[in-house]
């Protein structure tokens, strides 16, 4: 503070450093940045070595690190942060999995049937009982594969839907196909002993040659049986077996050049020779034997279904009597066929007591169409059936349940044996299509064709599955049958030539798996089996 009449004095604060001096004896004449600068050097130094320390760490991290790989290299980035890359798993693509298990799929299916046709030649030489272990162990690998081929289904259908879901189902199915080979692999050193073909192969020759000769005269009478068939019925009627007894003369040219290959061989000693070729001419014969089945199968089921035709439209004609009886009223525009719009403008279904026992529970208007449908079918192949030209009475049997199945139960009269008849004579059709051109058939229509005789066996003779069912049935083998025929055209005709042994037949012998494309002829036994057949000099 100043007065008026005292010169103004500077008032100043006390800092630090006056307080210091103030503090500091007056005999201390150090001065106060003598103290500080040392402190701020060491914090300094110890502020310079912990950078240094932290850099050298990460140069260090840098230098042990791996430096970034592209994409496609299968390793997994983590953006800077040190952390070391691992190795991704490789995982194939969907459609390599898919072709994967098509590919077991079909394997399988050439190993199961490979054996059937085997034990049914060694059933003829040592009976029933004496294969018992080996039947039980293709009765275990069929249902394996049966298993496999309805996991493909669902899984042609959409089902499941999500990819790993999926992938899971592709696992599955080779699964079953490897357990079905497995078992088939486990019995195959068992039953090689018991026949013992490449020790002996006399009584084996024997076997093979009598079932050739029965055959032969069989080839001849079912050309016969064919002919009258196509005098008798409509070209279509026997357009499925067309070419069916050339082939079979093709395999049985093919297995008579084997069997005296094969006596050729024993007599030689050459037992291991003699018994490869009489592996060929066994499949070969059997083979023929499905031709000349196929042939007479069919002549009889168009027999039948001639018999079946008139009685199966009296029976059509009750149950849709049956319906129209249960139907109300139709309203005003259904009687002209728009029974549609008749349903959308609020029909009403019918009772549930009045309604014939297992009709569909659909509302009147659509039943009135699918009623208006079946009559105007039972028409046409009224007309056809009487018409005094010739037809196909197995195809107007199809037409006449199928037209029927939407509508009525189909349980009475003989509607359930005419849908037997058609779906049983389709699944057999392309059954033997199949076991005849299994070289080149994939696995779609394999797995169409399980499917449609899983429905055939679950109908059984009380006809449980229904009607419904059993036209599903026939639908099926039919699109097999397209399949497998589509999938031969594709193949081609192979090339078997073989300058040692030039045998006729041979190409049909290799579209029908009767030799692998190695020309080893498959034996008892899975995949396994075969790689050491292949892999033997």
């Amino acid at each position: 503070m100043t007065t008026a009449t005292d010169p103004s004095v500077a008032i100043t604060r006390p800092g630090p450093a006056a307080s210091a001096a103030s503090a500091a004896p007056e005999e201390d004449e150090t001065s106060p940045a003598d103290l500080v600068l040392p402190v701020l050097a060491v914090g300094a130094a110890g502020a310079f070595a912990g950078y240094a320390y932290v850099r050298r760490r990460r140069r260090a991290r840098t230098r042990t690190t791996p430096a970034a790989r592209p994409a496609s290299s299968g390793t997994v980035g983590t953006g800077g942060t040190g952390a070391v890359l691992l190795p991704r798993p490789y995982e194939p693509a969907l459609a390599e999995l898919d072709r994967q298990a098509a590919a077991a799929l079909v394997a399988a299916d050439d190993c199961v049937r490979a054996a059937r046709e085997e034990l049914g030649f060694a059933a003829r030489q040592f009976g029933a009982g004496a294969l018992e272990p080996y039947e039980r162990a293709v009765r275990e690998a069929e249902g394996e594969l049966a298993a496999a081929l309805r996991m493909r289904q669902r899984y042609d259908d959409g089902v499941p839907a999500e990819e790993a879901a999926r992938r899971h189902a592709l696992a599955g199915i080779v699964g079953r196909c490897a357990e079905a080979g497995r078992r088939l692999d486990a019995e195959a050193a068992g039953f090689d002993a018991l026949r013992a073909l490449e020790e002996e192969t006399g009584a084996a020759l024997e076997v093979a040659e009598a079932r050739f000769r029965e055959l032969t005269g069989r080839t001849a009478e079912a050309g016969a049986t064919l002919t009258g068939a196509g005098e008798r019925y409509a070209a279509a009627a026997t357009a499925d077996v067309v070419g069916y007894l050339e082939q079979a003369k093709d395999r049985l040219v093919f297995a008579t050049a084997r069997l005296n290959l094969a006596r050729q061989a024993a007599d030689l000693g050459k037992a291991a020779d003699a018994a490869a070729r009489l592996r060929a001419a066994e499949g070969a014969i059997a083979q023929a034997a499905v031709f000349v089945d196929g042939v007479e199968r069919l002549a009889a089921e168009l027999s039948r279904a001639e018999q079946l035709l008139a009685p199966a439209l009296t029976s059509a004609e009750a149950e849709l009597s049956a319906v129209r009886a249960v139907l109300p009223p139709a309203r005003e525009g259904e009687e002209s066929g728009d029974a549609g719009m008749g349903a959308m403008a609020g029909a009403v279904p019918a009772p549930p007591d009045t309604a014939p026992p297992g009709a569909p529970d659909v509302p009147p208007g659509e039943l009135r169409s699918r009623v208006l449908h079946a009559d105007a079918v039972l028409a046409s192949v009224r007309q056809e059936a009487t018409g005094g030209r010739p037809y196909d009475p197995l195809a107007a049997l199809r037409r006449v349940v199928a037209a029927l199945a939407p509508v009525a139960t189909g349980r009475s009269g003989v509607l359930p044996a005419a849908a037997r008849l058609t779906a049983g004579s389709a699944v057999a059709g392309a059954e033997g299509f199949v076991a005849t051109h299994r070289g080149a058939v994939g696995a779609a229509a394999r797995t169409l064709l399980a499917t449609a005789r899983e429905l055939l066996d679950a109908d059984g003779p009380s006809g449980a599955a229904g009607p419904s069912a059993l036209v599903r049935a026939d639908a099926l083998a039919r699109r097999a049958r397209d399949l497998a025929e589509q999938d031969v055209r594709l193949h081609g005709t192979p090339s078997a030539d073989t300058p040692e042994e030039p045998d006729a037949g041979a190409a049909g012998a290799m579209l029908g798996g009767i030799l692998l494309p190695g020309g080893t002829p498959p034996r008892f036994g899975g995949p396994q089996t075969r790689a050491r057949l292949d892999r033997a000099p």
